[in-house]
Order: structure tokens, then C-alpha cells, then sequence
């Protein structure tokens, strides 16, 4: 054998050494990175959903969440994935609300959503007649930060209206507080929804919640604290008195544990021995006064959730106030009543289109005002079986006969060809509806 063949073989002996060393190396360290993830999400390590989201989703994708689209972890299941009742908290004084921690059926793990986000509810609710069961859709915001192995949702009992006792109580809310005890199931969607927080900003946040409003802003809260997040947090919850307050003692702790965190709860009507500067900081309503008198000077982004007279009131001062609407998110007890601020457009308004509803024979001229095909349905006194309102849920699928339909943002259901949802839909041209 020469010199020349015996230095080659030597030659290549080490630099196959050297490539099996680096292929090991390669190989111990990707597992190393896969160990540490698995035992993250084990110990039920916080993962920031919207920073998580944006690496993964395509690139046209964070624009339509900057501009408010739903959002879905990838690892979201599809349709509906049943869910048992592990806990049940009562979360108020006078036991109007109830907490049910919900852990999924099949044990898998449950993927992360954006605080402010909701779960959408099938129920098989008894028909109190006798009759068959009905199937209802509702949505209910998730009340508490993502966590790898149970949902929290937190849910007020509505009874009659005052005084009209002949009406009946809130159906489902009295369903799931008096019928589902721990250990139960139900079906729930994937978490969706357009009311989130913004995530990675430096303006200071303030988070206005009236009633039950405040489940989606715990989610918030909860979040934020758990991360430490630096950005300054002020909370304005409005509720009568201290009955009615859910979760005191966990949002002073929180206030206590975190000097960025500032509470400010308004009683509207307090009780004798609710302590004003212990139990709330100012009587009456959170209203821009109240804003303006409390929050420093400078820009912060509003997260605003409560009942329609305060909604109606509120959202129109902040903006009349200077604020830009790209800093004022908002929704009114959850997606079932999302006021949608979108002023008809001129052109739908100059060139009207003609809706025709072929069941019930009805053609009505579209001019931009009612706001959705579900608001002109109803408008028509037409029935339609509807959810969230939100695009989430698909109960209001309906066929299209002729025409065609555009949305005012992505929908979040799976729809059948030749289908729209009349929810977050308007008419594009002349259309026809199997309504």
C-alpha cells in the first residue's frame, strides 16, 4: 500500500469520526430541546399565545390579527370536543356565579388562547314540557390564563326580569348552575373570539369591566400578573355592592402582590356595611369622569366589557375623547352581544341590493343600516336559530339560493358549500336566502 493511499484512508477514518461525533451531538441536543419543552408544558409553564401564534402562522396571517381577526391556537381541535366538570366554585357573595373548571374527556393536553378569547357551548338542555331535548348554542368567555390542562369559565345565574316574574329565567345559565354538577360533561368549540389582549405593547393597559363583564378581564389580569408583566394595569369594576362582587379577595391579593396593578371598584348602590376605601374606591359608575379624574395623563389602551347602557355610554366618550379607535377593545357580555362600530359604507348606502328570503316570501332593499343578515332577518321578524353572533358557533348557517354575500371578518365555523353565516355577513350583490 503507498504513502498516498494509507494517508487517505487515515484521512477519511477521522472525518467520519468527526460526522458521527456532530450527528450524536445534533441528535442529543434536539432531544434535550424536545425534554425541555415537554416538561414546560408539564409544569404548566405560561406560553404567550400571540407571540407563540405569530411564528407559526403564515405570513399573511398577523395582519389579520393586528386588524382584530379571531384567533386559534394551531393546536386547536376541530368541531366539538367534550369537556368534565372537575370543580365548581361559587365566586360571589350572594352565589349568583359560578366558576366550572372544565378538564377535556380524552386527557389530551388543551392549547393556549388569547386572554379575552371564549369557548362556544352545544347543550342538550330538557325541555321543562316534557318534551324532546333542545339543542342550544351559547358562548362564555374563558375566565382565567391559559393553562395547559383545564378551561375556567364563570357564569352568572339570570333569573326573570324584575318584576316579571311570567318570564322565564336565563335557560342555560340556570341549566348549568342547578343540572351540572362535578363530573358531568358538555361539548365545547375550540377557544375563538376577537376580544384578546394586545400582546408585547408598552402603553399602559386599563381593563373596564361592569358585572359579568369581569370574566374576560380576569383572564387578562390573570395573565398579565402571572407573567409579570411591567405594563401598568389599571382595573375600573362596576357592580351594585358587595354582594355582587365576584372574586374579592383574589383581585386584592393580586392588587397587594403588584405594585403596577391598581384597583378601582365602583358601587353603584352600597350596602350599609360595605367599607368605602376597603371593599370599593368610589361610589357610582365607571364613566369617563371617573376616568379622566383617576388615570394619568398620557395614551392607554382600553379593554371595556360590560352591559349595553354602559357599553352605549362609555365607548362613545373614550373615542369623543380623543382616544383611537386601534386603543379601545371592547365587548358587550361576550360575543352573543358584540356591538359591532362599522358605519355603513356610502356605496351600499347609494346602491341599495335587494335581499329576498324565499321561505317566508319576504324581499327587503339593503341599505347598510341593519348591520348584518341576521339583524335584517330579525328585523323581518323572521326566526333564525342564532349563537354567538360572533361567526364561531355556524348556527345561523344558511343556504344561498342566488347571490353572493361578503364578511365583515373571517369565520371561525366550517361551512357547507353554498353557505354563509348571517351573523358577521352582508349582502355583495342581489341575494336570496333559504330563510
Amino acid at each position: 500500500m503507498s504513502n498516498a493511499t494509507l494517508v487517505l484512508l487515515i484521512t477519511a477514518a477521522i472525518l467520519a469520526q468527526v460526522a458521527a461525533v456532530g450527528l450524536f451531538g445534533w441528535q442529543r441536543q434536539r432531544a434535550r430541546f424536545r425534554q425541555l419543552t415537554l416538561s414546560g408544558e408539564a409544569a404548566g409553564e405560561e406560553v404567550r399565545p400571540a407571540r407563540a401564534l405569530s411564528r407559526q402562522l403564515p405570513e399573511a396571517e398577523p395582519a389579520l390579527v393586528a386588524a382584530g381577526a379571531a384567533s386559534v391556537s394551531p393546536a386547536a381541535w376541530s368541531g366539538y370536543r367534550e369537556f368534565r366538570i372537575d370543580r365548581r366554585v361559587v365566586e360571589d357573595e350572594g352565589g349568583a356565579v359560578c366558576s366550572f373548571y372544565l378538564v377535556p374527556v380524552d386527557g389530551g393536553s388543551l392549547p393556549p388562547y388569547r386572554p379575552g378569547q371564549y369557548l362556544t357551548f352545544r347543550l342538550e338542555v330538557p325541555d321543562p314540557a316534557g318534551g324532546s331535548p333542545k339543542t342550544l348554542v351559547r358562548c362564555y368567555s374563558l375566565s382565567d390564563r391559559p393553562r395547559p390542562d383545564c378551561y375556567r369559565i364563570s357564569i352568572k345565574r339570570v333569573p326573570s326580569p324584575p318584576g316579571r316574574s311570567e318570564l322565564p329565567p336565563g335557560v342555560i345559565s340556570n341549566y348549568l348552575h342547578d343540572q351540572l354538577q362535578e363530573g358531568a360533561t358538555l361539548w365545547a368549540r375550540a377557544p375563538a373570539g376577537h376580544f384578546y389582549l394586545t400582546e408585547d405593547g408598552a402603553v399602559p393597559i386599563v381593563l373596564i369591566a361592569g358585572g359579568i363583564g369581569m370574566t374576560p378581564m380576569l383572564s387578562i389580569l390573570n395573565t398579565l400578573t402571572h407573567r409579570a408583566d411591567p405594563r401598568e394595569v389599571w382595573l375600573f369594576y362596576g357592580v351594585r355592592n358587595g354582594a355582587e362582587h365576584i372574586m374579592k379577595e383574589h383581585l386584592d391579593a393580586l392588587s397587594k402582590a403588584h405594585a403596577n396593578v391598581h384597583l378601582q371598584v365602583c358601587y353603584s348602590e352600597p350596602r350599609s356595611d360595605d367599607r368605602l376605601g376597603t371593599d370599593y374606591q368610589h361610589q357610582g359608575f365607571v364613566n369617563l369622569e371617573l376616568l379622566r379624574r383617576t388615570l394619568q395623563f398620557g395614551r392607554h389602551e382600553f379593554y371595556v366589557c360590560g352591559p349595553p347602557a354602559m357599553m352605549e355610554s362609555l365607548v362613545p366618550a373614550l373615542e369623543a375623547q380623543g382616544v383611537a379607535s386601534a386603543d379601545i377593545h371592547y365587548e358587550s357580555f361576550g360575543p352573543a352581544s358584540l356591538n359591532q362600530r362599522q358605519a355603513p359604507s356610502p356605496a351600499a348606502v347609494i346602491n341599495p341590493v335587494a335581499v329576498r328570503f324565499s321561505g317566508s316570501g319576504k324581499t327587503v332593499a339593503w341599505d347598510g343600516s341593519a348591520g348584518s343578515l341576521l339583524d335584517l332577518a330579525e328585523g323581518q321578524g323572521i326566526p333564525v336559530d342564532s349563537g354567538c353572533r360572533a361567526g364561531s358557533c355556524g348556527t345561523c348557517e344558511t343556504r344561498i339560493e342566488a347571490g353572493e354575500v361578503a364578511y365583515r371578518q373571517q369565520p371561525d365555523a366550517d361551512l357547507k358549500p353554498g353557505h354563509c353565516l348571517l351573523c358577521i355577513s352582508t349582502p355583495k350583490t342581489d341575494l336570496t336566502l333559504a330563510l
